[in-house]
């Protein structure tokens, strides 16, 4: 039985590291990874062992929450780490052990396997987390897509109708230098129409392109991707037409609960622009209510923006500001000065109940 390890942080998991998994599995009968806990990206622990299991479901990942924390080549700082693989191995019989890195030497040792170093020179993949964690929107062709999606901070701006969610996505990716997602559902909408009306079969295309055409643009994003508009909004449509949506619908707008990191309500104090695809404005503070109320139902945490463009901008780039990926979006303590906020609210899924600035909420919700 020939059984290979290999470990690290992939901080993020690069090509390379893709180069020496695959390598591995091309020579051993089974690949262990033991992946250690970090604080030099704050994407958590299982993310990472998430992309690997995704990448290469056959391989055995084991987190490594408790390993040590000290990197060289000392005496005490190689019998540590020695120490420390073959208590987590529990007895686990390893022959390969495969790494890019000085430490093949000691640990193939301790382990009494094979020392298999691949592209130590860096060679044949040039890349390292380092220079990743640098700048990894220059350097994304290292990364698989379903790391580098992880990177990408997904910002979703909802509303009824003529509350400006359009001009927000498209200004904010102007001023981010990032691209933007448009609503797919008022393009489909225009296309297939009958008498300002769609089917409920039809309302059940509209998400899985939406989420296409989303996921294409998410690679193509520096840092944010500011979406006009999701499947949960789709869903409100399907519902307030037909009084019920369709299975996909469904399934979609639940998953979009996850898919986002963060989401503004855009508010209703602008001027409502009456053209002729759209209902009123009294349809108009109908349907806010109807986003609101499903956000209550789903209990999901959300900031409202209002004012001018220039004032919603700025409401949004402080929560950016203070904003982590992967974190507690309560966390975030917004400013509420005059002159920074005009009237932003933090929501948290319970209609008209705001976040106030020291922290006070009754939301227990906390979203990855």
């Amino acid at each position: 039985m020939r059984r290979g390890l290999t470990l690290g942080k992939f901080a993020p998991f690069h090509r390379g590291h893709q180069m020496l998994v695959e390598t591995a599995l091309a020579e051993v009968d089974e690949l262990v990874v033991m992946i250690y806990a970090t604080d030099v990206i704050d994407v958590p622990l299982q993310v990472r062992a998430g992309w690997i299991r995704a990448l290469y479901p056959t391989v055995r990942v084991i987190e490594a929450w408790d390993g040590p924390d000290g990197y060289g080549d000392t005496p005490e700082i190689c019998r540590e780490q020695e120490n420390y693989i073959l208590k987590k191995l529990n007895g686990l019989r390893i022959t390969h052990f495969y790494c890019s890195e000085f430490y093949g030497d000691h640990v193939s040792r301790a382990l009494g396997a094979i020392d298999r170093r691949v592209d130590e020179a860096r060679v044949a993949v040039p890349i390292c987390g380092t220079v990743i964690r640098e700048d990894d929107f220059a350097n994304r062709q290292y990364l698989a897509p379903v790391v580098y999606a992880d990177l990408i901070t997904k910002v979703c701006f909802m509303g009824a109708p003529s509350t400006g969610k359009t001009t927000l996505a498209r200004t904010m990716a102007e001023r981010h230098n990032t691209v933007w997602m448009p609503e797919y559902g008022a393009e489909y909408w225009l296309k297939h129409h009958v008498d300002r009306r769609i089917t409920l079969e039809q309302f059940e295309e509209i998400a899985p392109e939406h989420n296409s055409r989303e996921d294409a643009l998410t690679l193509q994003s520096s840092k944010y991707l500011f979406c006009d508009t999701n499947p949960i909004t789709t869903y409100v449509f399907a519902k307030d037409y037909h009084g019920s949506a369709g299975p996909v619908l469904t399934r979609l707008a639940m998953e979009a609960e996850r898919r986002y990191d963060l989401f503004f309500l855009c508010d209703t104090d602008i001027l409502y622009a009456d053209t002729w695809d759209r209902s009123g404005n009294q349809k108009r503070k109908w349907f806010q209510d109807q986003i609101v109320g499903d956000l209550s139902e789903r209990q999901l945490p959300f900031f409202r923006v209002s004012g001018t463009l220039e004032e919603r901008v700025s409401q949004v780039n402080e929560v950016l500001r203070q904003h982590q990926k992967f974190s507690n979006v309560l966390d975030i303590r917004q400013s509420m000065s005059a002159t920074k906020c005009h009237k932003s609210k933090c929501e948290t899924g319970e209609a008209n109940h705001a976040m106030h600035t020291d922290g006070n909420s009754a939301a227990l919700h906390s979203r990855r």
